[in-house]
């Protein structure tokens, strides 16, 4: 089978603040509390920033039923929300010489109109429904001139891989075949309402994963950067895009596999492979423990191979489940569409961190990240990086760069905090490049609840506190 075969209206990042309330007040009991959250997300999924006012202080055995009234009413704000919703996933059916029914369509609006248009997906089933959820595999097709085949072929590929039980969530570029791009804003836009919906229904939100072939490999390469905190892990097939548009230092905490022929030579795909392994390499000698990953080209296979030599799937649900809550961090922030779109988007959270204001001043720069908690101390450094070719491939790509960081000094950063990244009953101190920026009780509060679920919409990073530091 040839395949050559490639996230929500955006939800609002809201802000938090740190500090005691003027008056703290108890928290509303159960009913109240549901109907100030549900009208809350209801404003911030209509597009309001505006954090939540409230700041009612938490005792530490309040913490758990507060999440669960918070997440509650996240689901029944999604619930009312006029939108084209995420179909419920039927039973993957046996692959026949002919399409199947598509599941359902989303209409996918971009500032570009080239860029909208309606994306057909597929949203099938294997096996039955475990006790944390589905697994979640997010196919991408490639760019030939048939979108229609293209999906088919990933659907028939589906069919295939021994990684019962799981979801498969299959799409059809809205641009077409030729020219299919997984980046763009509007697509952004769908992948995050994808993760939305589907952490109100069937998937389990820690074992969540991008996939691809061919120009599906390099969308899901520069995704599983973009959207690390969401992942367990990405499996790109025949592909190898440009590093400076898939920071792998961002892979920390998931899995990573990447196989290509040792053949695929056009557009250096088979030179950029060993590239970011050469990279992921050394990350996880500096950082043990970290930058799990499996990339190989395999002997003598061109572009189309056998997918199923990979085993893509079947490696990635063997290796560990998301950890939401990882106390080292690494994010540079950087706007996965600039190659394409004239106003690029750049995410405003990342694991447990927040940015309410960017070190760099535009893109001539990106803004890095980089978090370690030892105990009670978090050590955040910021800094800017700048990117230069170094080895340039031999169709012209750069295939390493001389990346040059320097110390930022200005920006606003919000660090979300629970207990799993640190004691909350004892001081917290936190440092941003070396100086002491806070040290001290942090306050548990209900409204770093509400604000970190609308930011992240994630039932696993409701954080009950937060310190929000100043880079200097």
């Amino acid at each position: 089978m040839k395949s050559s075969l490639f996230l929500l209206g955006l939800i609002p990042m809201l802000t938090c603040g740190c500090s005691k309330a003027d008056n703290p007040t108890p928290p509303p009991d159960d009913g109240e509390a549901k109907e100030a959250y549900v009208a809350y997300f209801t404003k911030s999924l209509g597009g309001d920033k505006t954090p939540y006012p409230t700041g009612a202080v938490l005792t530490a055995d309040q913490v758990a039923e507060e999440q669960t009234a918070v997440w509650d009413s996240w689901k029944a704000a999604n619930a009312s929300l006029s939108e084209e919703k995420l179909a419920t996933p039927t039973s993957m059916p046996a692959y026949t010489a002919n399409p199947p029914a598509e599941s359902g369509t989303w209409s996918l609006a971009d500032a570009n109109s080239a860029y909208s248009g309606k994306m057909p997906y597929y949203y099938f089933s294997k096996g039955s429904k475990p006790a944390a959820g589905y697994p979640l595999f997010i196919f991408l097709h490639g760019s030939g001139n048939d979108p229609v085949n293209e999906q088919y072929a990933c659907f028939g590929w589906s069919t295939y891989f021994q990684d019962s039980p799981c979801l498969y969530f299959i799409p059809q570029s809205p641009k077409g075949g030729t020219g299919t791009r997984w980046k763009l804003k509007s697509r952004q836009a769908a992948w995050e309402k994808l993760l939305r919906l589907s952490f109100l229904s069937d998937a389990d939100p820690n074992r969540v994963y991008f996939m691809g072939i061919s120009e599906g490999a390099y969308g899901s390469q520069s995704l599983a950067s973009f959207y690390a905190d969401y992942l367990a892990g990405a499996g790109p097939m025949a592909g190898g895009e440009n590093l400076k548009f898939a920071p792998p230092e961002n892979y920390a905490n998931i899995a990573f596999t990447l196989h290509t022929g040792d053949q695929d030579v056009a557009y250096s795909r088979d030179e950029l492979t060993m590239a970011v392994n050469d990279e992921l390499n050394e990350l996880a000698t500096t950082h043990p423990g970290y930058y799990n990953h499996n990339v190989a080209l395999i002997p003598g296979a061109a572009h189309g191979f056998y997918y199923n030599e990979a085993q893509t799937t079947e490696w990635l649900k063997a290796q560990a489940a998301r950890n939401p809550w990882p106390k080292y961090v690494y994010w540079e922030n950087f706007p996965m569409d600039e190659s394409y779109e004239s106003a690029t988007r750049y995410r405003d959270g990342f694991y447990n961190l927040y940015v309410k204001e960017r070190s760099n001043d535009d893109a001539s720069s990106r803004s890095c990240y980089e978090m370690t908690i030892d105990g009670n101390t978090v050590d955040l450094a910021v800094s800017t990086v700048t990117y230069a070719p170094d080895v340039v491939g031999s169709y012209g790509i750069p295939l390493t760069y001389t990346k040059t960081y320097t110390p930022a000094t200005k920006g606003k950063v919000v660090i979300y905090l629970n207990d799993k990244l640190v004691d909350l009953d004892e001081p917290v101190t936190v440092r941003v490049n070396g100086r002491e920026a806070f040290k001290g009780k942090v306050e548990l509060n209900a409204a770093h609840l509400v604000n970190s679920c609308a930011a992240f919409f994630d039932p696993e990073r409701l954080f009950p506190a937060a310190v929000e530091v100043q880079v200097q």
